[in-house]
């Protein structure tokens, strides 16, 4: 069959042979296929042109928006290419001369594009390439920067902006890129990349060399800034990297190698406080076996240690103690580990933590601290870094919001687990009470609501007077009990903690009340306090019972229930200043009060009370044909305190070889009505207060009436 070669597009007017036609479609979808399968890429909104520029020549535009049909994109940006090809025996010796430019597509969604998922990545990507040659020896001259680079859950800061140029020389008969050349310009630095690489075979190859010469160690800040969260915005590096790398792969084998250092390290931030000369920190690439401490691998067991990966370290810091604290770690493409061991100053450690993006606590303390750390993540979803291993302190001064004497902890074992923080053999002081114990702190909570602490803690001696003067500098004005409200200016950490234990303490003074062997459940949560199997010795008897505070309401609400055993009444009668009472007695209780001060608390409390003794002497109270003190041998009845009035109900009395009825009120001035009756309403009655009572023979029924005229 004979072929009718065709005129360029733009023809003369005497030729002729049929012109090319200017083929051009607008908003058009273009469709990519390999073979019969049809890819999930795609270009929409297609301004596509083709022409013919010459005898032996064509030429074509294109500008569209790239997408995936199995994903929903919106910021894909717009590639445009222009470009031109001569006629030539084979493909491959077929002159090409194409230029393209991929800009405006935002950096989460071009990484979905092209490999089907958001990495986390933002900012703006621009990518230019010209393309000049032919197939079998192809230049490829390429440009790519990125604006405002960052993380996608860090906002604002300074905008960051990353770029490189790359040359290489394409072949395809080999599908091999040679004379491979990089460079990336870092503000008096360089970074570069040279070799060879041979991706598109079906065993790929490559031997790539890369250099960092005098890369400003601020610009490595800057990059940290935008990827990792939580680095102060005023951290200022000082030193410069300088290192080479080797990456080889043959079918045979890989082999990477190389290092460098960072070299005359320093960092510094007044947000943080923190002033650290590190020194040179050696890098170097390393394969097989980890030179980490046999304590790092044991903890990396949790994190695979791949074949290839950048060894840091050791690496001596210096944190306020003779001795530095040495660091070394790893770190791969899956993640990075580094282990820290020595003394250390306390508040410097957790600056230094601070400094680094690391998650640590903000405490006014300070002290010494020998730590034993294992801090390892993933890059992978960006998780966060964990610091597990163990850290003794001693000598420690930490003040806490909300408590008005700084806490001295004269030493303390603390062990660091993924989940929870264990602080063991405690023992510490605060305002002269001495505290021993344990704890169990949950790690990785929002607030400190959400998740509870544990403890065991026990003291020789408390005394609620210091308690007040612990918790508030004016306990008259605020009662300690306030610590818990939520008046407060600045919530105290106590008032919004969760936490549940167990507590005693050896000798309790609660005002002139004082108690011994004191032991209890405590639970905190949602400014409610609960103790209950409240247990001690009190007034030489036992006491068992439960109490229940809730200061999430105002006033305060506070409810109490308990039994007690063999008190001796005289001991009571001593706290009230008055001998007016002896004897032995067993009882229960329950009362419930609200208030801010002791006169509401007083104004509101209901109780009811009852009672029963064994040989009570009653000092002030004797019958009227006698001087001595009235000798109960057994007194039993139920009190009730309503509107400040206390009831005495179900009483019974046995003295002088009678049984008398007891009953009567007793109003909050101590004034005194109450009747001992026995049979036939003989008795007495007893009138006054109960420092000066009057009892005088009761008035029976019958003798009122022989008596009226």
């Amino acid at each position: 069959m004979e072929k009718n070669p065709v005129a360029p597009t733009d023809k003369a007017k005497t030729e002729r042979r049929p012109g090319f036609p200017y083929i051009e479609a607008d908003r058009g979808r273009i469709n990519l296929k390999v073979g019969p399968e049809k890819k999930p890429y795609a270009l929409t909104d297609a301004d596509f042109s083709l022409w013919q520029d010459s005898e032996n020549g064509w030429g074509m535009r294109l500008k569209a928006q790239p997408l995936r049909t199995d994903f929903n994109l919106s910021d894909t940006g717009l590639v445009r290419v222009n470009g031109s090809w001569q006629r030539a025996a084979t493909l491959r010796e077929t002159p090409l001369d194409f230029t393209m430019q991929w800009d405006g597509a935002q950096l989460g969604q071009a990484s979905k594009l092209v490999s089907g998922s958001d990495r986390g990545w933002r900012g703006t990507l621009t990518v230019t390439g010209k393309f000049q040659g032919t197939p079998s020896s192809l230049t490829i001259s390429t440009a790519a920067s990125i604006e405002d680079f960052r993380r996608y859950d860090i906002p604002g800061g300074t905008a960051l902006t990353l770029g490189a140029r790359c040359d290489a020389l394409y072949s395809s008969t080999d599908h091999s890129l040679s004379s491979v050349s990089c460079d990336a310009p870092v503000k008096g630095g360089l970074l570069s990349v040279s070799g060879w690489a041979a991706p598109f075979s079906s065993s790929p190859e490559y031997d790539i060399t890369v250099n960092a010469h005098d890369v400003p160690a601020q610009s490595l800040v800057a990059l940290a800034r935008r990827a990792k969260k939580n680095l102060p915005d005023d951290l200022i590096a000082d030193g410069k990297l300088n290192a080479s790398v080797t990456l080889r792969r043959h079918p045979a084998q890989m082999e990477w190698s190389g290092g460098g250092a960072l070299e005359n390290l320093r960092l510094t931030s007044a947000t943080t406080t923190t002033d650290l000369t590190v020194g040179d920190v050696p890098l170097e690439i390393a394969t097989g076996e980890s030179k980490a401490p046999e304590r790092q691998r044991r903890h990396d067991s949790s994190l695979h240690v791949e074949p290839v990966r950048l060894e840091v370290g050791a690496i001596n810091i210096p944190l306020g103690r003779p001795s530095p604290v040495v660091a070394r770690g790893w770190i791969s493409r899956e993640g990075y580990s580094f282990s820290l061991a020595g003394d250390t100053q306390l508040q410097k450690l957790l600056q230094a933590a601070r400094t680094l993006g690391l998650p640590a606590a903000h405490p006014a303390a300070e002290g010494a601290a020998k730590v034993d750390l294992q801090i390892a993540g993933q890059w992978s979803g960006f998780a966060g870094t964990r610091a597990v291993g163990k850290a003794q302190l001693r000598a420690v001064r930490a003040e806490i919001r909300g408590v008005n004497s700084p806490v001295e902890i004269t030493s303390a074992d603390i062990q660091l687990e993924p989940e929870r923080a264990r602080i063991e053999n405690l023992s510490s002081s605060v305002a002269g009470t001495v505290w021993h114990g344990s704890m169990s702190l949950p790690r990785g909570c929002k607030d400190a609501q959400s998740c509870p602490i544990r403890f065991a803690l026990r003291a020789d001696q408390l005394s609620t007077d210091t308690l007040s003067q612990l918790l508030d500098p004016n306990p008259r004005q605020r009662p300690w009990y306030r610590f818990l409200g939520k008046t407060q200016p600045a919530p105290s950490y106590l008032g919004m903690v969760n936490a549940r234990g167990t507590l005693a303490v050896g000798h309790l003074s609660i005002r002139r009340l004082a108690a011994s062997h004191v032991a209890a459940e405590v639970e905190l949560k949602d400014r409610q306090l609960k103790i209950s199997d409240l247990r001690g010795e009190v007034l030489g008897g036992k006491h068992s019972g439960e109490w229940f505070a809730d200061f999430s309401v105002r006033p305060p609400v506070y409810r109490g229930s308990g039994t007690f055993d063999h008190v001796a009444l005289a001991q009571l009668a001593k706290i009230m200043q008055d001998d007016w009472v002896s004897g032995v007695g067993d009882g229960a209780y329950k009362i419930t009060f609200s208030g801010m001060t002791s006169a509401e608390m007083s104004d509101s409390a209901e109780a009811t009370l009852s009672i029963d003794a064994h040989d009570t002497t009653l000092a002030h109270i004797s019958f009227p044909d006698s001087s001595d003190p009235l000798l109960a041998h057994r007194l039993q009845a139920q009190f009730v305190l309503k509107e400040k009035v206390l009831q005495i109900i179900d009483g019974r009395l046995e003295a002088a070889g009678n049984i008398y009825q007891l009953s009567g009120t007793a109003s909050q001035g101590q004034t005194l009505d109450v009747k001992l009756l026995r049979s036939g309403n003989h008795g007495f009655l007893i009138h006054g207060t109960l420092k000066e009572p009057h009892m005088v023979p009761a008035v029976s029924s019958e003798t009122q009436a022989s008596l009226k005229p």
